[in-house]
């Protein structure tokens, strides 16, 4: 007997202007802040009907802030799900500092009450993307070596114990063209950090885009995976590129949703069922203008590629 996972997905999905029909992201956050209800409708509508039933929550429009907006509290947004056969499983977070001179005691204050919020909500999961790079050519450099990696990893120790103290767990997510998104950088980053406190969010898009091998990559940490994040993509993108603010951005041309690139699923998914995890697929796909019709394609091609590798 074989059986799928469920499927849930990052709620940046559904940030495409022209699914709202509006010009411009700008106008997408606006309406987010005239009409927050209006906007989480549409999303927890649309998922539905993509056969979702797990949401991570990201920035904004639609984030914890636009989630009080709408409905109140985390508890009043955990009854909506509960009555739509949804949940929450993890948010982004976005809050703290990586400086060296940040204020730990800040940040361990603003994880937990973030951590707190993600409780309330039903979730568990607290997923922290490490700082990004500079572009290569920076003067003066920034060396993804020892020294920072060691700052790094020292602040996700406190957002893990915080986030810990509320019954959530740290995963730190492989962001490309981040501190945290190269074969080495992950192994690097993992053996400087604690396993008690800070955990895994292996993206397999954002791997793949920094040339590794997301199964390989994920295999050697498997024991330290908490979260995943499910997406395609064409194939690694340069990494000797201007990192700024448009560089998210530029990544959406190398994604694709689950099926339709690069990445070898049967793989993936094998690892999924050897460690433990065929519960959910987290799938994500930056931004594009059907989600449904996206999010539909990528839970179709598992049911119907990756069902025998699930026991």
């Amino acid at each position: 007997m074989t059986s799928t996972p469920r499927f849930g997905v990052d709620l940046i999905t559904f940030y495409n202007p022209a699914f709202w029909g509006l010009p411009d992201d700008a106008a997408l956050q606006d309406l987010s802040d005239r009409d927050p209800d209006a906007v989480w409708k549409k999303i927890l509508d649309s998922a539905y009907e993509a056969g979702i039933t797990s949401l991570e929550v990201t920035f904004g429009p639609a984030n914890t802030d636009s989630i009080r907006r709408a409905f109140g509290s985390a508890k009043e947004f955990k009854r909506e799900l509960d009555g739509r056969g949804m949940e929450l499983k993890s948010a982004f977070y976005l809050e703290g500092s990586w400086a060296p001179d940040a204020d730990r005691g800040e940040i361990a204050e603003q994880a937990g009450a973030y951590a707190r919020f993600i409780k309330e909500a039903g979730g568990d999961v607290l997923v922290a993307a490490p700082p990004m790079r500079t572009t290569w050519n920076a003067e003066p450099p920034q060396f993804n070596d020892f020294d920072f990696l060691k700052n790094v990893a020292d602040i996700a120790h406190v957002v893990g114990r915080a986030s810990l103290l509320e019954g959530v767990t740290t995963a730190l997510h492989t962001e490309a063209h981040s501190s945290f998104c190269t074969a080495r950088d992950v192994d690097l980053l993992m053996a400087l950090t604690d396993p008690l406190f800070v955990g895994l969010c292996p993206d397999t898009g954002h791997l793949a885009l920094s040339g590794g091998d997301p199964t390989r990559i994920a295999s050697r940490h498997r024991e330290r995976v908490v979260i995943s994040h499910w997406k395609d993509a064409t194939g690694p993108a340069p990494l000797r590129v201007p990192v700024d603010d448009s560089i998210h951005e530029s990544h959406r041309d190398y994604f694709r949703r689950v099926g339709a690139g690069s990445i070898d699923w049967f793989a993936w998914g094998r690892l999924m069922r050897e460690i433990g995890f065929t519960d959910l697929a987290l799938l994500e796909l930056d931004a594009v203008p059907d989600p449904v019709a996206e999010m539909t394609a990528a839970r179709e091609f598992i049911e119907r590629s990756l069902s025998a590798v699930y026991p």
